[in-house]
């Protein structure tokens, strides 16, 4: 288990990171109106306030910096294997992906003049979330079988 735990925690640290960069780039052009990002209407969908959306960033950061912490240290509730937490998750992550990649297709559908880039900040940033998740699902997976 500890070398595996080992391998998953640089994974999980980065896909950690990759978010964190996303939130801060956010906040830089919310806060501080930075030209050199996307407008703000690039970050975010609408479907949630900023202000309610960036604290459900900042607990997201925080769940996946425990289990992070757990990969890394080796111990913790996060990385002792579980069948059942690693089923979950894996069926929640790839319900998650597939409803984002699905969310990306119906946007180049509608949006064709903004193909492949257009607006995909959030959509590719649940991906990396949703690979988060699923990635945590193999780990309990492959311990368990």
């Amino acid at each position: 288990m500890r070398q595996s735990a080992r391998k998953y925690a640089t994974w999980l640290w980065l896909l950690l990171g990759l978010f964190c960069l996303r939130v801060i780039g956010q906040m830089m052009v919310a806060f501080w109106s930075v030209q050199f990002l996307p407008p703000m209407k690039e970050w975010q969908s609408g479907l949630l306030p900023y202000p309610v959306l960036l604290i459900c960033q900042f607990l997201i950061i925080a769940l996946y910096c425990k289990i992070a912490l757990d990969f890394t240290h080796q111990s913790g509730y996060f990385v002792l294997p579980s069948a059942r937490l690693g089923r979950g998750l894996l069926i929640f992550g790839g319900i998650y992906l597939g409803g984002m990649i699905a969310r990306y297709i119906i946007r180049m559908a509608w949006y064709p003049d903004q193909r492949w880039f257009g607006g995909i900040i959030p959509i590719f940033f649940h991906w990396i979330l949703a690979s988060f998740i699923l990635l945590v699902g193999t780990y309990h997976r492959r311990q368990t079988d």
